[in-house]
Formats: structure tokens, C-alpha cells, sequence
């Protein structure tokens, strides 16, 4: 399931911009949904989605601890 999202987390991505992170939510709910693009009636849910996603994902990763890493 959507392969055009990157791992954005150490080792992978040092630093994760919101940009990033938005942009992983927005494959995501894309996927998700099945629309690339949703109609005018769904486009407050689709946004609200991207949003909590993008939330959720800037949650986790500030959670995140990566242990083994060496500087």
C-alpha cells in the first residue's frame, strides 16, 4: 500500500518537514479514500483527514525514539 510514501524517520530522513510529513498524509488518504481527488461535497472531510493524519504522523515521530544510532 502506498509505495510513494518514504520512511521519515533517522536513518532514513534526518530531518522531516511538516512538507514531508503533509505529503505522506495526503498519499495516504488518497489511498485510503480512492480519490486523487474528491469532489466538492468531500473536500472538507478529505482536508480534515490530511490534517489529523498529518497530525498524527508529527505525534509519532516526536515520539519516536531511535536507539543504535551514532553520531
Amino acid at each position: 500500500m502506498c509505495r510513494s510514501i518514504k520512511t521519515l524517520r533517522p536513518p532514513y530522513t534526518e530531518e522531516p518537514t511538516h512538507a514531508d510529513m503533509q505529503a505522506a498524509a495526503l498519499q495516504y488518504v488518497r489511498k485510503v479514500s480512492g480519490f486523487r481527488s474528491p469532489a466538492a461535497h468531500n473536500n472538507a472531510a478529505f482536508e480534515r483527514a490530511v490534517a489529523e493524519v498529518t497530525a498524527a504522523t508529527t505525534t509519532l515521530l516526536e515520539s519516536l525514539e531511535v536507539r543504535g544510532r551514532h553520531s
